[in-house]
């Protein structure tokens, strides 16, 4: 397949996503401005780096540059303050100064992490995402949100911190587990449900492609998902309003993952509950048909996620849901939908329909 770029389009800077098959191997990539530092620190994990850090080195050494590794343990558990301290340290163990570029290698925690010490390092220093999983790739290393995690909720303590460039080498993908490639899914289904109802229609024609892991298929979804993302952020890169509709089921889906404790489910695990709960609201304020709500729910079970919610009690739901980002004045927000492929941020919606929502699970 042939490389897929996407600019991304920011007041007075852009930087560009990359999407191809073993982009590590074509040094004429070396020539795009990002890849002119003469340092490289990559922080990766523990699972990603004995399998990609040598491959990615010697791409990044091509030009002369000294490239280092970072080492994190694995796992949403560890996307905490200790984690990011220890980076901290072994930077200024390694005397790394502002001319320093951090390269993200790894998945939604390794980007978020490694992100916000780019983003605090020296009061800042260039930072390059390369994701390895289905969600990263298709979400989480676009767009400049980087965090850690509290124990009150999900992504409490971040900073909007856009990268130098995204670079998505899909053969990447061949290493993933299963599971953790059917969460990244759930993403990729919610750009059709909040904007593009004909990209939703191609993924409910073209779900066993995916699965099957077709480059084909995943370039395209991959590229709709990016394409559709920068557009978004182009329009309202730190989330004072469009940029809220990506959060569609993450109200819902956040709680669950403190709920249940950071790791126990899988981030796009919780989401596609967490959407099917925010179409039930919709469904109930009576913007969407059943049918619709029917659809979402039939295509996560085809890529095999879960559509039942744990049942956590709806006042625990609501304290949970009370620390989301989204509060406003002390006022929740939700994302919920007008119609497929149509989303909005909702204010305004009834308590008495979120409490017959929550007061549903289990039962």
């Amino acid at each position: 397949m042939e490389n897929r770029k996407i600019t991304v389009g920011l007041e007075g800077r852009t930087y560009p996503i990359i999407i191809g098959r073993e982009l590590f191997n074509q040094h004429d990539l070396l020539e795009l401005s990002p890849f002119k530092s003469r340092r490289y620190v990559v922080v990766t994990n523990d699972v990603v780096g004995p399998m990609y850090f040598n491959t990615v080195a010697t791409f990044l050494s091509a030009n002369g540059s000294t490239v280092e590794e970072i080492v994190i343990s694995d796992g949403e558990r560890f996307k905490t303050q200790g984690t990011l301290t220890s980076i901290y340290d072994q930077l200024l163990a390694k005397r790394a100064d502002r001319g320093t570029t951090i390269v993200a290698l790894g998945g939604g925690v390794v980007g978020d992490v490694a992100g916000y010490a780019a983003a605090t390092y020296r009061r800042g220093v260039p930072l390059i995402q390369i994701p390895t999983t289905l969600l990263s790739q298709v979400d989480s290393s676009v767009g400049g949100k980087t965090a850690i995690n509290h124990p009150a909720g999900k992504n409490m303590i971040g900073a909007f911190y856009q990268p130098q460039a995204v670079i998505v080498s899909l053969e990447m993908l061949e290493s993933l587990p299963d599971r953790e490639f059917h969460a990244g899914l759930a993403e990729v289904i919610k750009y059709g449900a909040i904007m593009d109802e004909a990209f939703f229609v191609w993924l409910e024609e073209n779900v066993e492609n995916l699965l099957r892991r077709d480059y084909d298929a995943l370039g395209y979804a991959v590229e709709r998902c990016c394409a559709s993302k920068a557009e978004v952020v182009e329009g309202d890169e730190t989330e004072l309003g469009l940029r809220a509709l990506l959060n569609f089921g993450h109200t819902f889906g956040h709680a669950i993952e403190a709920g249940l404790g950071f790791g126990k489910w899988l981030h796009g695990e919780a989401v596609a509950v967490g959407m099917l709960l925010a179409m039930r609201m919709s469904v109930l304020s009576d913007f969407v048909p059943q049918s619709d709500c029917d659809r979402l729910r039939a295509l996560l079970v085809r890529v095999g996620l879960p559509v039942e919610a744990p049942n956590l009690g709806r006042d625990n739901y609501l304290g949970l849901m009370g620390f989301d980002k989204k509060v406003l004045d002390g006022k929740l927000r939700l994302i919920l939908l007008k119609q497929l492929g149509r989303a909005y941020v909702s204010a305004d919606f009834s308590p008495d329909i979120l409490n017959k929502v929550l007061d549903e699970i289990g039962s």
